[in-house]
């Protein structure tokens, strides 16, 4: 998503009309150069022929300067097509959010979806800070006007902060101006109030499409699910909590980790939950650090591979 570099399309018409300049500066000059002289025919009629006849070998001439020149380009851009294309969420014709990430380290990542209710956020944020652990909130619109001192208390303690949209819809039933409407209400209410740019979007209930992914995108905004589901939002208590995403079989190296600040038990099982995954050698960081930024695709499973 750098803003840096040309796009394809600007980098393709860049060079085709440089070619096209070349092309019709060498006519101009050829014109003139292989433009039959009169003098070597006795009528004017034999020079109007010997000048059609040379014309029509100039265009063929041309052409082919043309297609060889083409051909050159084609060949160019095969050959730097891999640097090209730095970001790619398409699989088979389907746009993905990120659900986890390719990588040799040992990194996990933490979220907390916050939609409603403050009462374990700041005891959420001590456990954390106690294990100096940095993790992701992703917040809603409601949240962010109800809780607006957990907003600034989460980020001033080094954690992401990242968009639930607005009003907790779900997202892949609105129209296209109304996904952006929901994504950017929140990232408005967020940046004036901390000065924050948020940039990693996890659309509600993990509802989305094609649209939704591609409007995130256009709005600046990575879209985030994950790979391990807590469960903690079933409120089968701190146990299942624990044993749920320690025991997961998709837990591995690079999973992003689905939990509630809100739900009745996270807070109490996270203490246990953090040293568990921290004793089986993993480290947490938020996702702002676990995720590619540029030059990736994506695989069948939603996985971020870098490219």
């Amino acid at each position: 998503m750098s803003k840096n570099k040309r796009t394809w399309d600007e980098k393709i018409k860049l060079a085709l009309s440089e070619l096209e300049k070349r092309i019709n500066a060498e006519n101009e000059a050829g014109i003139n150069r292989h433009r039959p002289r009169k003098k070597k025919y006795q009528t004017k009629e034999e020079w109007k022929k010997a000048a059609f006849r040379q014309d029509i070998i100039m265009q063929a001439v041309k052409s082919a300067a043309f297609l060889l020149a083409t051909i050159a380009l084609i060949q160019g851009i095969v050959k730097v097509l891999p640097d090209s294309i730095t970001v790619s969420n398409s699989v088979n014709g389907r746009e993905l959010p990120i659900y986890c990430v390719e990588t040799d380290k040992k990194q996990i990542a933490l979220s907390f979806d916050a939609a409603w209710g403050n009462e374990d956020t700041a005891k959420i944020l001590e456990i954390l800070k106690r294990h100096n652990v940095k993790v992701t909130f992703f917040m809603t619109g409601g949240w962010v006007e109800s809780y607006p001192d957990d907003v600034k208390a989460i980020l001033a303690d080094g954690h992401d902060l990242g968009n639930h949209s607005e009003n907790h819809k779900n997202m892949s039933q609105l129209s296209s101006s109304e996904k952006e409407e929901e994504l950017m209400a929140v990232h408005r209410k967020v940046q004036e109030l901390t000065g924050y740019e948020m940039f990693l979007f996890r659309p509600p209930y993990g509802d989305y499409d094609n649209d939704v992914i591609n409007v995130a995108k256009k709005c600046g905004y990575y879209s985030i699910q994950w790979d391990v589901d807590s469960l903690d939002w079933k409120d089968y208590g701190v146990d299942s909590i624990i044993k749920t995403v320690t025991e997961h079989k998709h837990l591995g190296n690079g999973s992003i980790i689905l939990c509630h600040n809100g739900a009745k038990y996270t807070a109490q099982a996270l203490d246990t939950l953090i040293t568990t995954l921290q004793d089986q050698g993993y480290e947490f960081v938020p996702i702002s650090q676990l995720i590619y930024r540029d030059n990736y695709h994506m695989n069948h499973e939603g996985r971020q591979i870098s490219s």
